[in-house]
C-alpha cells in the first residue's frame, strides 16, 4: 500500500516547497513495530490533520478530531517515537506544535513478520479512505456545481492474467504518480499559506486488485459443450 494525503508543512515560496517534500521523501515501512504503532485511527486521524493544517498543537488538534488534547498529546508523542511526526519549534507542553516528517509512506503487507501489523495498517487505511469516499460520493448535492460533471467514480473489471495485472497496473499507476505524486505542479500548497482563496481538497485514489468473492461460474452442460464445439460425437 502507499499514502501520500498527509503532506508537511512547506517553506516560504514554491521552489522552497518543492526542495522541502523532496528532503523529507517517502517512507519505506519496514519495521513491524512502527507499523503497528500507526495502525490506530487516531494516530492516523492526527497524520490527516497534520497535512491540512501543516503544523498543530494537541490542543488544537483536539479541536479538529474531538478528542482530548491529553490523548492527542499521547498519540502525537507515540507518532514521534516512530519517526512519524516531529516538534516544529516554539511552544511547551500541550502548546508545543508538531509537524510531519514526511512527503509520502509505503508498506507492502507480505507472508513475513510484518504480516499482521501490515493487515492492520490497511484496515485503518482503507476505512478512513474509504469512508471519506463514500460521504462524499453519495452527498454529490452538496458539490460545487463545477465538479457535478467532472469528478466522480467508476470501476471496470477485466480478465487479465497476473502479468497483464502487472502491466496494466503499473502503466496506471506511472500516470498517477506524473500528475499527482510527490512533486506534482501544485506541491507548493501543502503549505495552507500557498492556496487560493477558492481551493479545496480533492482526493484521488488508485485501487487495482484481483475479485476474490465471485461465485464460480456454473459447469457446462455437456449437450451445450458439444454444439459449441461445433459436432457430434
Amino acid at each position: 500500500m502507499s499514502s501520500e494525503p498527509f503532506p508537511p508543512e512547506s517553506a516560504e515560496g514554491a521552489e522552497d516547497a518543492k526542495d522541502a517534500a523532496a528532503e523529507r521523501g517517502r517512507l519505506n515501512l519496514t519495521d513491524p513495530k512502527a507499523i503497528r504503532a500507526l495502525a490506530h485511527p487516531v494516530r492516523w486521524a492526527l497524520l490527516d490533520a497534520l497535512g491540512q493544517a501543516g503544523t498543530l498543537t494537541a490542543t488544537q488538534a483536539s479541536e479538529m478530531l474531538g478528542e482530548s488534547p491529553a490523548n492527542c498529546a499521547f498519540h502525537l508523542r507515540t507518532l514521534a517515537k516512530y519517526g512519524f511526526v516531529e516538534e516544529a519549534g516554539g511552544g511547551r507542553g500541550r502548546e508545543r506544535p508538531w509537524r510531519q516528517t514526511y512527503n509520502g509512506m509505503s508498506w507492502r503487507t507480505r507472508p513475513d513478520e510484518t504480516r499482521a501489523a501490515a493487515e492492520a495498517l490497511d484496515q485503518v487505511w482503507l476505512d478512513a479512505t474509504l469512508t471519506r469516499a463514500r460521504r462524499s460520493l453519495t452527498a454529490i448535492a452538496q458539490w460545487p456545481k463545477v465538479l457535478e460533471d467532472s469528478l466522480g467514480a467508476s470501476t471496470s473489471r477485466l480478465y487479465v492474467t497476473p502479468e497483464e495485472a502487472n502491466e496494466l497496473f503499473t502503466e496506471l499507476r506511472q500516470t498517477y504518480d506524473r500528475l499527482v505524486g510527490l512533486q506534482h505542479r501544485f506541491a507548493d500548497r501543502k503549505d495552507p499559506k500557498h492556496r487560493p482563496a477558492d481551493a479545496m481538497p480533492v482526493e484521488f485514489a488508485l485501487f487495482g486488485y484481483p475479485v476474490l468473492d465471485l461465485p464460480p461460474l456454473p459447469e457446462a452442460d455437456e449437450d451445450e459443450a458439444v454444439e459449441e464445439d461445433g459436432g457430434t460425437t
